[in-house]
């Protein structure tokens, strides 16, 4: 007999202090745990819920998704249709959220099974706390293709899928849609703090192993989406170094180029090359540095400054990502990692509380020695605000304070990320030119860095107008004069954009004075497969051309 299955998030609204959650776990992660300090210079964007896509693309059952549902569209869904098993995926913070749509299910539809899933699936005794039938723990496709008596083995179909939704900064929509690309879950790194590398049991799980299906995935989706540029969702994509020449080689064989934001751990970028990396169109990487003290054998040993600097020098943007409150940090040492980070001159720097997670090894450590702070709320448990766990050193209270004085701190001394992007984009464009008037895959790609850095100068005029110091004023000048050296005059056509994008932020700025710049993510519902015609149908226009309804196809595909 067809199952008839229901995926969905947990419902908003989202960073705000209700029943249900609190107002600094906001469901932007740039805004939230990036260039939270930044104001309206902050990147601001949605993402999709990407696992439940890939879940109900990968089986042959009728499925609805829905995705960032209120309260009141969840609990119409179990009112207008019968489902034999509803899937909550969560994380922990929003383990209260799961435990309402738990008892709502057991309410409504009392004959449907829950299955848990998620990182909040991780949460010890989680079978005891929310009511459900089954936990899904580490990759759930061909979890949930057993539960469904279908083949466990079967391709991973991919879907086509935008990586970021209501893009803007300064208020400005910002151009261009990028697209995802997952090639596997997991990481074989095992350091101790990361939930995903223990969630995936220090195991990495491909879904392409080779670089050619990877390609072929990412010419498929390019098409469908009209986007050359992907964000690869895989927690150290260059560590399968032979995978990713591969790909490189496929892109350069068939002459068609593409542009990758992607993770990567320093020894990874050092054993694949940063000139490899710019011919794979690596634009962005996020680079995990952690701790100038506490480091890890993806880092030691290894001048993390220098590699930072050489992929700026290369125009690809990084991300730095440093950890607080680790065990020795006190009030009088903790600025030396602060410090530290901040000096690595990165476009964007994320500061995470140190946070034991359940399922990690860290977690376990401290649970074993009494550590961990139960009391505490796991709505807090995003590591943006309150420490989880009882600190030596630093109370609840000082935590938070030193934590919004590391963010400002980092403004202050190199600025806006959206200014830093475009200083990186000028240096690479500058730097790649002798190696470009020789290799024209070089030169291929050096024209994209132009059209990224084009575009990001036409925000020079707002950077300008909201530098919040002097110190950033003067950036903007310097920035501006690379920009002119690198690229030449900017035309009147980008000029007068760039004076419409100021009149825009403007009045964005006086918006959110006024009203406040909470933005919430948009509902969707997408059905597949669904019987009787229903279509698919969602709460706004959406550009999803893969999770369309299927009517007959065996695959799955429409």
């Amino acid at each position: 007999m067809t199952k008839k299955i229901l995926l969905t998030g947990v419902f908003g609204p989202f960073g705000v202090d209700d029943a249900f959650g609190r107002k600094e776990n906001v469901m932007e992660l740039f805004h939230n745990q990036v260039t939270k300090a930044q104001g309206p210079a902050s990147l601001r964007f949605h993402h999709r819920s990407f696992a439940l896509y890939f879940l109900a693309e990968n089986v042959q059952t009728p499925v609805t998704v829905l995705d960032f549902p209120s309260r009141e569209q969840f609990v119409e869904e179990l009112r207008r249709h019968r489902y034999d098993a509803v899937g909550i995926s969560f994380i922990a913070p929003n383990f209260v959220k799961a435990r309402e749509m738990a008892k709502l299910v057991r309410e409504i539809q009392p004959g449907a099974e829950i299955i848990l899933g998620g990182h909040g699936a991780a949460i010890e005794g989680v079978e005891e706390l929310i009511p459900c039938d089954h936990v899904v723990k580490g990759e759930g496709i061909r979890w949930l293709r057993r539960y469904l008596g279908e083949s466990e083995d079967a391709p991973i179909r991919h879907p086509a899928l935008v990586s970021a939704e209501h893009k803007h900064i300064y208020g400005i929509p910002t151009p261009g849609v990028a697209a995802l690309l997952v090639p596997g879950v997991g990481c074989v790194n095992g350091c101790r703090f990361c939930a995903t590398t223990h969630f995936f049991e220090k195991k990495s799980i491909s879904f392409f192993r080779r670089g050619e299906d990877l390609y072929q995935n990412a010419c498929r989706i390019s098409d469908e989406l009209g986007t050359s540029d992907f964000f690869v969702m895989d927690e150290n994509f260059l560590k399968d170094k032979a995978r990713a020449l591969e790909l490189l080689a496929c892109m350069e064989r068939d002459r068609r180029p593409f542009g990758f934001a992607i993770f990567s751990s320093a020894e990874a970028i050092q054993s694949f090359g940063i000139d490899n990396m710019v011919r794979l169109g690596v634009y962005f990487v996020w680079v995990g540095a952690e701790s100038k003290r506490e480091t890890y054998d993806k880092n030691k040993g290894r001048d993390l400054r220098a590699i930072v600097r050489e992929l700026r020098d290369n125009g690809i943007s990084v991300l730095a990502s440093g950890i607080l409150f680790l065990e020795h940090h006190t009030p009088q040492n903790i600025w030396e990692d602060i410090d530290y980070i901040i000096d690595l001159e990165a476009d964007f720097t994320q500061f995470m509380m140190f946070t034991p997670l359940p399922v990690t090894r860290l977690y376990q450590d401290y649970k074993a020695k009494g550590l961990i702070d139960f009391d505490l709320p796991f709505e807090e448990w995003h590591g943006q605000h309150l420490l989880n766990w009882r600190h030596p050193h630093f109370s609840r209270q000082q935590a938070t304070r030193v934590l919004g004085e590391a963010f400002r701190a980092e403004f202050d001394r190199l600025s806006a990320s959206t200014l830093r992007m475009t200083e990186t984009c000028a240096r690479g464009y500058a730097n790649l030119a002798d190696k470009a008037a020789s290799d024209p895959w070089v030169a291929l790609q050096r024209e994209r860095l132009r059209a990224r850095g084009t575009e990001l100068r036409i925000l020079m005029p707002t950077m300008r107008a909201f530098a919040h110091s002097a110190v950033e004023r003067a950036h903007v000048q310097r920035v501006a004069e690379q920009c002119e050296k690198a690229y030449g005059p900017q035309p009147i056509k980008e000029r007068l954009l760039g004076l419409g994008a100021l009149g825009i932020a403007e009045g964005h700025a006086v918006k959110a004075r006024l009203f406040g710049d909470m933005d919430q993510p948009q509902f969707r519902q997408v059905r597949y497969r669904w019987p009787d015609g229903h279509r698919t149908s969602a709460a706004q226009p959406v550009r999803l051309p893969m999770l369309q309804p299927v009517t007959d196809s065996p695959a799955g595909r429409p």
